[in-house]
């Protein structure tokens, strides 16, 4: 995507079920564990660049011992600063001859995180995992989340009038503190059953610790959640957990056997770090939670039913890392699906188009799309040479010789501190983020069709990419986007939450004013105002009535003359995914909302709604 987008934040789980002894002898370290969550992390370093934590759980550790052992860091550079934290400790305790099973951050169980914040609120305070600490280990409760509740204010009242006082109203503490008021009542329960069956101290803690039932408390918090979210957890006496939404929106995968548990985002990254076949890591389902019990005792469970799965689509098209199996095959369809709409823009004109993709998450579907265009050529290079009646040699090599032309015209040549100039000079330097490629093209005859994965404000197209490329002198720019036009905010982990930062929303407004319609607007906005204080369950997607009056070309059309440069010298086309390739491509990830503005919970309606009341009333906060 040539437009960065904050999204989808990275967890990881990781449960040794062996004793620490056992890794040393087999793999030379007891540090094993710790080493597979860097490894894991760093894998996922795509999911989260402001900030990274992970915590350290170990078990069975005496009376007067740290047990929970946290690291957090901000930062693209985080990761790092996380671990060698960590290291710094344990060198420090082997220094004072301390066994490596029992030095600091050498456990059985680990939590880690990455971190993009999509609500503007950042700092080491609101970086992961979170901790709620208790002199009872059973009531220490651990959690990190790749999430975005769409009811917080509900979930917030629903503490409240438990006699609960929060201090943040931010999701990640609500969630916290709601889990950790139910933990702390389940081992209420079970502290008082056993108290009076006689049993008390030590004996009495580990009654406690085998009883507890991590399902019941996941299921009755969750009751009230409505958004995407994959959730961590663990407590300070080894139980530990990844739950998933009941909608499937925000990924989880996991594996085991019977020496490790490990959950992470991604399946790719997993399979890489284990050494494992995709095969041999699932994927969690909808509602559904996997639970690690102190004693290593593993349980799927579904939480919650599941609710109409929407599994999130741009992960498939762009966040998660292009390597998993059926990412790269699903971006390769993409491509390949735009193969027809291509060559209908440029004319069918093989002959003088030039193709390429704008670097460097682009590259897979573009290789599909160069799939397609092969396959079209083909195709007509064969009828060419049916229709030949006595076809010579040199005939059959002169059709066979034709290519599609290919090159690489936009180089990311480096990243640019823009942040030193204002106005107008920092738009100068934006220019130079991208170079290009001088001498590749016919200049006023050849047409350039570049593939970008998703456009969704335009700015660095207009800014750089088409001004940049202009300067070859083209006689046509087509931008071609691998997904549909994104219309609609997201709510549940994505930072697109304003709604004039779409180029769509602003190309169906201009549309709009210019063809006398701003009665449109004015009645829409009515609408979304009416329902503000409405349950989210009443809430209606009104703003689709802004774009019903065009069609999906139309629009295109307008995004293409809001790209096109001031002085650009050549014509401007956009072509998009449609939606329908969009879920051909990706058949079991129908998370569309973004472009359908079809959400799959009642929350996503009523923050679309107070998304377009921003808007018109000029409001610029997120939400």
């Amino acid at each position: 995507m040539s437009e960065a987008i904050k999204h989808e934040c990275g967890i990881v789980l990781i449960r040794l079920l062996k004793p620490l002894s056992y890794y040393r002898e087999k793999y030379g370290r007891a540090s094993y564990g710790l080493d597979n969550l860097y490894l894991l992390m760093e894998k996922q370093h795509n999911r989260g660049q402001e900030g990274a934590g992970m915590a350290c759980v170990k078990l069975d550790t005496p009376p007067g011992a740290e047990y929970i052992f946290r690291s957090r860091a901000l930062g693209s550079g985080a990761i790092g600063e996380v671990f060698s934290e960590a290291h710094r400790a344990m060198a420090e305790a082997a220094a004072e001859g301390v066994p490596e099973a029992e030095q600091p951050y050498v456990g059985e169980l680990y939590l880690g995180h990455l971190r993009y914040s999509t609500t503007g609120r950042s700092g080491i305070s609101y970086t992961h995992p979170f901790l709620r600490r208790n002199n009872w280990q059973s009531r220490n409760l651990c959690l990190a989340g790749n999430f975005n509740l769409t009811n917080v204010d509900e979930v917030f009242a629903d503490i409240v009038a438990r006699g609960q006082h929060p201090r943040h109203n931010a999701d990640t503490f609500i969630i916290l503190e709601q889990l950790g008021y139910l933990l702390d009542e389940e081992v209420q329960h079970w502290y008082e059953h056993y108290k009076a069956e006689g049993y008390s101290g030590q004996e009495l803690n580990e009654r406690i610790e085998r009883s507890l039932d991590m399902e019941s408390v996941i299921r009755r918090a969750s009751q009230l959640w409505d958004g995407g979210f994959v959730i961590v957890g663990a407590t300070g006496s080894g139980d530990s957990f990844i739950f998933r939404d009941r909608w499937g929106i925000r990924p989880a995968h996991y594996y085991m056997d019977d020496e490790i548990v490990v959950a992470a985002s991604e399946r790719a990254v997993i399979q890489t770090v284990m050494n494992v076949d995709a095969e041999q890591v699932r994927e969690l389902a909808p509602g559904e939670s996997l639970i690690v019990k102190r004693d290593g005792r593993v349980s799927r469970s579904q939480i919650l039913s599941a609710e109409h799965p929407r599994p999130c689509s741009f992960e498939r098209i762009y966040f998660s890392r292009g390597s998993d199996r059926d990412i790269y095959r699903e971006r390769k369809t993409l491509g390949r699906l735009l193969a027809e709409p291509i060559l209908r823009a440029v004319d069918h004109d093989l002959d003088h188009t030039v193709f390429s993709f704008i670097p460097n998450t682009a590259e897979v579907a573009y290789y599909g799309m160069m799939e397609g265009l092969e396959n079209y050529l083909n195709a007509r290079k064969a009828e060419q040479i049916l229709a030949l009646q006595h076809p010579s040699r040199e005939e059959v090599e002169r059709l066979l010789a034709h290519r599609v032309r290919t090159e690489k015209l936009a180089v990311k040549d480096i990243k640019l501190r823009t942040f030193i100039a204002e106005g107008s000079t920092r738009n100068d330097l934006a220019t130079h983020v991208y170079d290009i490629t001088y001498g590749t093209i016919t200049p006023d005859r050849d047409t350039i069709v570049v593939i970008d994965d998703s456009i969704v404000r335009g700015t660095t197209l207009r800014q750089s990419i088409v001004k940049i490329l202009s300067r070859l002198r083209p006689h046509r720019i087509v931008v071609v986007s691998s997904s549909p036009q994104v219309r609609y905010p997201d709510c549940y982990g994505i930072d697109m939450s304003r709604m004039a930062e779409f180029i769509a929303f602003g190309a169906a407004i201009e549309l709009l004013r210019a063809s006398g319609r701003q009665a449109v607007i004015d009645e829409v906005y009515s609408k979304c105002k009416a329902q503000e204080n409405l349950p989210k369950e009443q809430c209606v997607n009104y703003v689709k009535e802004i774009y019903a009056p065009f069609t999906d070309e139309e629009i295109s059309a307008q995004i293409a003359r809001m790209i096109t440069p001031v002085g650009c010298p050549c014509e401007m086309k956009v072509v998009y995914q449609t939606l329908a390739g969009l879920h051909e491509a990706c058949p079991a990830h129908g998370g569309d909302w973004y472009f359908s503005g079809d959400y799959p919970t009642p929350g996503g309606n009523r923050l679309v709604s107070r998304a377009f009341v921003n808007f018109y009333e000029g409001q610029t906060e997120k939400r």
